[in-house]
């Protein structure tokens, strides 16, 4: 079995000719075995001729064309038919002689320019054959000119169809790349937004307070070794992103390399963002997806907290149930934004998108004081 495999895609491997070329030869083989002379297509009814030295060459100008069927479709058909119209004129009428529709065919399915005006000399010439028969006494009547000249036309249409499902196949391909390609781009941007952002929020935060606090060099050295700490942090969630990007890596493995929601919340602390964390509950082993967005959930609003409402408290609680992770996220309004990075709106937008896609609820509210309150509703855990 594996030989014929390997078989097989060799074949398959090789070029459109050298594959299309054995059935021609067969046929044409096929034609000069006597048991078979006389078994070909008879327009026209002239009485069948014996084989001379003419027939070996109207033999080979019906079947070896048929190896450039698909490379070149318009040179094979034109030589068929010329030796279609040859063979019907001298009434050889040889096995051969049925390929015609085979190559109507092909030529419907590969043909790319000049349909039109390819089946329109098709047809002038066919009427130009049933007037040459029928002065060579055919008895064929003009019922019958018309049946066959109507069989060629379905075997054309036979390969036109062929060519609009193929190129409806391929357009569907393509919206299907496309489609990929434009999910693939917005997973990538929300990674970025959701891995740069948290950080470098962080480190602007930080490094506008260092400005303060020339006169402490001791906590100025603190703040300057917590902005290098984030700094490093950065290129370390970087640089496992893009592990995550590559296309053997499951993008929902290793949710948290640099630490899980602890270490988020620790890392806003340092950033000088007072926060208080409850956690309830453990995810479930088949948590999946939802554990990454609960953990982007958390990291976008206390980013968003570092950057419009730095040095107020900020309140994070988390509760693993067992069909569903809760996550609630306020702070207060009595922060400050000095020298806080603007916002865009992306983070929340793909945050709603994240929690949508799993059936989800995500919410923000304005609380009366000009804070804010983010909560989203995760399923998790086995649906049954």
């Amino acid at each position: 079995m594996i030989e014929l495999r390997r078989v097989t895609d060799l074949w398959r491997r090789r070029d459109v000719v050298i594959r299309d070329l054995p059935f021609g030869v067969l046929v044409a083989v096929a034609s000069l075995l006597p048991a078979l002379h006389g078994k070909g297509t008879q327009v026209g009814d002239l009485p069948a001729r014996p084989f001379d030295a003419a027939a070996f060459a109207v033999i080979a100008l019906e079947c070896l064309p048929l190896a450039v069927r698909r490379r070149w479709p318009a040179v094979c058909l034109a030589l068929v038919s010329l030796g279609f119209a040859l063979d019907q004129l001298r009434a050889y009428h040889v096995l051969a002689s049925n390929v015609m529709p085979i190559a109507l065919i092909s030529a419907g399915a590969h043909l790319e320019r000049h349909r039109r005006l390819t089946a329109i000399l098709l047809s002038a010439a066919y009427a130009a054959l049933a007037f040459a028969l029928d002065r060579l006494g055919a008895a064929e009547r003009v019922e019958g000119y018309v049946v066959f000249y109507l069989a060629l036309a379905l075997a054309w249409g036979v390969g036109a169809r062929l060519r609009s499902a193929r190129a409806a196949e391929a357009e569907h391909r393509r919206h299907v790349a496309e489609a990929t390609r434009a999910a693939e781009r917005t997973r990538i941007a929300r990674e970025l937004h959701d891995v740069v952002t948290h950080h470098v929020t962080a480190m602007v935060v930080q490094a506008e307070a260092a400005r303060y606090l020339t006169a402490s060099p001791d906590r100025l050295d603190a703040t300057l070794s917590a902005v290098t700490s984030t700094g490093r942090r950065a290129i370390a969630d970087l640089r496992h992103m893009l592990d995550l990007l590559k296309a053997d890596h499951d993008p929902d493995a290793g949710v948290s390399s640099a630490g899980g929601l602890h270490t988020l919340v620790e890392q806003t602390r340092q950033a000088g963002q007072p926060v208080e964390f409850t956690e309830e509950g453990g995810p479930a082993e088949s948590a999946g997806s939802a554990e990454l967005v609960t953990y982007r959930v958390v990291q976008e609003a206390l980013t968003n907290a570092l950057k419009h409402a730095y040095g107020s408290r900020t309140v994070v609680q988390v509760r693993y149930g067992d069909k569903e992770i809760s996550v609630a996220v306020s702070t207060d309004g009595s922060g400050s934004r000095t020298g806080s990075p603007g916002g865009s709106g992306r983070g929340l937008t793909g945050l709603r998108e994240r929690v949508d896609a799993l059936g989800g609820e995500f919410g923000t509210t304005r609380r009366a004081d000009g804070g804010f309150a983010v909560r989203a509703r995760i399923p998790a855990g086995d649906p049954s």
